[in-house]
């Protein structure tokens, strides 16, 4: 129990970190957010964000706050996707 609980306390809290990211990879992410806000538009469960494959672009909606990321994906948190470019 004392191990996981070291370990639990050794990763930063509360990262606002803003990663810059390809445009275009920024835009496939905002267009699967914003089809996802249009087809859903009462349901109060927001995304924490959208894990999205760098060449395929492909994405999925992530709804929890430590996403495990796939080899060649990276996380846009919805921060960024509701910023107008």
């Amino acid at each position: 129990m004392a191990y996981a609980h070291q370990i639990h306390e050794s990763q930063p809290q509360g990262m606002d970190s803003t990663i810059i990211l390809d445009p275009s990879l920024l835009r496939a992410a905002q267009r699967i957010y914003r089809t996802y806000c249009m087809l859903h538009p009462r349901n109060s469960k927001r995304p924490d964000g959208i894990a999205i494959h760098r060449k395929s672009y492909r994405g999925q909606l992530i709804f929890r706050n430590n996403p495990v990321l796939l080899p060649g994906e990276c996380f846009v948190p919805t921060k960024q996707l509701e910023v107008e470019i």
